[in-house]
């Protein structure tokens, strides 16, 4: 091989190089951004009153919601008892191996705690989060037929907040983000684990909307 060949192979590797470095940089700028922006995101909850709130699935223990359901079970509970809130659509279908649907589970368990029933509403096929936002949309609007458009309180954990408010409203929802006050990820490795596939479902979510 030449000396001006090698050279110019030398050049090019170099190039190469420097291009996929540069975009291993921006990926890694953007994801902290997105992280961070998602962590803010979560942490900003303004009082607004609206037609319902849409509590998003989560794990169930036999007929009792797991920790983290509760924890919105329990926000969605107290923005009705402020009045913040008229009614509260549950959403979540039957995992495999489950007996029951996270959104039955989480209706039974709010009528035992004072809300009346027919103030519940629920979605029992959904098993992803666009799917809960998509299913819980025909709930709502077949509910709420004179007011155009609704408003609804988007009930999640607060890292959830960006990737779910973002999806209601890319389905045409007037949605705003009510994350839980409190929250079973407290550990600094449970809320990173939790931040990170959240930022990792978000830009899926972004690529391939839904």
């Amino acid at each position: 091989m030449s000396r001006k060949l090698k050279t110019q192979l030398q050049t090019k590797l170099k190039l190469n190089f420097l291009i996929l470095l540069g975009l291993i940089i921006l990926l890694a700028v953007t994801s902290l951004c997105t992280a961070i922006n998602i962590y803010i995101y979560g942490n900003i909850s303004k009082p607004i009153k609206a037609e319902a709130a849409i509590v998003l699935g989560a794990e169930i223990w036999d007929k009792e919601p797991s920790p983290v359901f509760r924890e919105r079970i329990n926000h969605a509970i107290n923005l009705y008892n402020r009045g913040d809130i008229k009614k509260i659509i549950f959403t979540g279908g039957i995992g495999i191996g489950k007996e029951f649907s996270e959104a039955e589970v989480g209706k039974n368990y709010a009528i035992k705690h004072g809300v009346a029933e027919h103030n519940i509403f629920i979605e029992i096929k959904s098993r992803t989060t666009y799917q809960n936002l998509e299913n819980a949309k025909q709930v709502g609007l077949s509910t709420f037929t004179k007011l155009q458009p609704p408003k609804f309180l988007i009930v999640s954990d607060p890292l959830h907040m960006k990737r779910a408010v973002t999806m209601a409203k890319d389905l045409g929802l007037d949605a705003y983000p009510s994350p839980t006050p409190t929250t079973r990820y407290r550990s600094f490795q449970s809320q990173l684990e939790f931040l990170l596939r959240e930022t990792y479902f978000y830009f899926v979510y972004l690529i391939f909307k839904t």
